[in-house]
C-alpha cells in the first residue's frame, strides 16, 4: 500500500511536470507619451498584484488611434479624442463601440534651454503663438522684454522643438493656440498632427525633451512630468484671467473645475484657456480607449478590473508623478461608464 501511494504520488508530480501551463494573460495596448510615465507605475504595479502583464508602446495619440481603428491592440491611449469619424471608422471595422475613460489630468508646458538665464521666464498667450508661428525669432524680441522686466534675457537666435509624430501633447498644445490666437487658428489650426510653421521635430515627449536639452535658444511644449523628470525650466504662462500661472497640480485641477460641472457623456472635453484666476491655461484630460465589446471576454474582464483599480487606487499614484488626479466626481462618472463595457 506504502509503495502504491509513493506511486501515485511519482504520477501526480509527473503529470504536473509534463501539463501545459496556462499563459500568462497579457493586455497590449499603444499610443499617447503624455501619460506613459504613470502608465508604466500603474501597468508593473498591476502586474505585481494580479499577475496580469501589459505590454504598452508609447508611440503617440495619433498611432493608438490608428491601432483601435485597425483592432490590433486591446486598448489604446490619447490624450486628444478621437473624432466622430474615427469612432465611425473604428466602428464600423471592429463591430464595437470605443469609449473613452479619462484616467488622470496633467499640463502641457513651455520648456526652455537658455544658457545663463536663471530667472522664470514669463510668457503670454500672444508671444507664445508668436514664436511657434515664426514671428518672434529672437530671445530678446522686445515683447519678450516687455513682460519680463528687470530680467536679462540672452540675444540668442529661439529655436522651436515640436512633435514630429501624431500627438495628443500636440492637440492639447495646439488646442490651446488655437483658442488664443486668431493668426493660429488661420494659418494652423488644431490636431493631433498639423503643419508646424517653423521648427525641428521630435518623437515623442522624449524626443522634444530631447532636442531641447541639446540646443541652446531652444524651446518645446512636452508634459510636465517629463520637464521635471530631466530638471528642465518652463515658463509661467498668463492665463484667461490675467494672471501669470506655473503648471502644477492645483492649476491644473482649477482647469478642470469648469468641465467637471458640463461633463459630457462620452468623456470627450477640452480644458485649455479655461476659465478661473488660478487656472493652468495648457491643461488636459488624457484618455484610455478601450472597445465596448472585446471577442475575448477573459481580456476584457481583466480591462474592467484594471480600469476600475486605476480609478479607486491608481490615483493615488498621480501627483508624485507629477499629473493631476481625477476630481471625484469624475471618477464617479468613469465607474458608472466601465460598467457597461461587457464581460460576459
Amino acid at each position: 500500500m506504502k509503495n502504491l501511494t509513493i506511486i501515485i504520488a511519482a504520477l501526480a508530480v509527473l503529470g504536473m511536470a509534463v501539463m501545459p501551463a496556462r499563459a500568462q494573460l497579457k493586455l497590449n495596448g499603444a499610443g499617447a507619451t503624455f501619460p506613459y510615465v504613470i502608465y508604466s507605475k500603474w501597468f508593473d504595479t498591476y502586474h505585481t498584484k494580479t499577475g496580469i502583464e501589459f505590454n504598452y508602446q508609447s508611440i503617440g495619440s495619433g498611432g493608438g488611434i490608428k491601432q483601435v481603428i485597425e483592432g490590433t491592440v486591446d486598448f489604446g491611449a490619447t490624450d486628444g479624442p478621437m473624432t466622430d469619424a474615427q469612432l465611425k471608422d473604428a466602428s464600423d471595422k471592429q463591430g464595437t463601440q470605443v469609449i473613452h475613460i479619462p484616467t488622470v489630468m496633467g499640463a502641457v508646458v513651455a520648456t526652455y534651454h537658455l544658457p545663463g538665464f536663471t530667472g522664470d521666464l514669463r510668457l503670454t498667450p500672444d508671444v507664445l503663438a508668436g514664436i511657434f508661428l515664426g514671428d518672434i525669432l529672437k530671445w530678446n524680441d522686445p515683447k519678450i522684454a516687455e513682460i519680463n522686466p528687470g530680467m536679462t534675457i540672452p540675444d540668442m537666435a529661439i529655436i522651436v522643438a515640436h512633435r514630429s509624430d501624431g500627438s495628443g501633447t500636440s492637440y492639447i498644445f495646439t488646442d490651446y493656440l488655437t483658442k488664443v490666437s486668431k493668426a493660429w487658428e488661420t494659418k494652423v489650426g488644431k490636431g493631433t498632427a498639423v503643419n508646424w510653421p517653423v521648427g525641428l521635430g521630435g518623437k515623442g515627449n522624449e524626443g522634444v525633451s530631447g532636442l531641447v536639452k541639446q540646443s541652446e535658444g531652444s524651446i518645446g511644449y512636452v508634459e510636465l512630468a517629463y520637464a521635471v523628470k530631466n530638471n528642465m525650466p518652463y515658463a509661467s504662462l498668463k492665463n484667461k484671467a490675467g494672471n501669470f500661472v506655473k503648471a502644477s497640480f492645483d492649476a491644473v485641477s482649477a482647469a478642470a473645475e469648469g468641465a467637471v460641472a458640463n461633463m459630457p457623456d462620452d468623456f470627450r472635453v477640452s480644458i485649455t484657456d479655461a476659465d478661473g484666476k488660478d487656472s493652468y491655461p495648457i491643461s488636459g484630460f488624457t484618455w484610455l480607449l478601450v472597445y465596448k465589446s472585446m471577442k475575448d471576454k477573459e481580456k476584457a474582464s481583466a480591462m474592467v478590473k484594471f480600469l476600475r483599480w486605476a480609478m479607486e487606487d491608481g490615483q493615488s499614484f498621480a501627483r508624485d508623478l507629477y499629473y493631476a488626479p481625477l476630481p471625484k466626481a469624475v471618477v464617479k462618472l468613469c465607474e458608472k461608464k466601465i460598467s457597461t463595457i461587457e464581460t460576459k
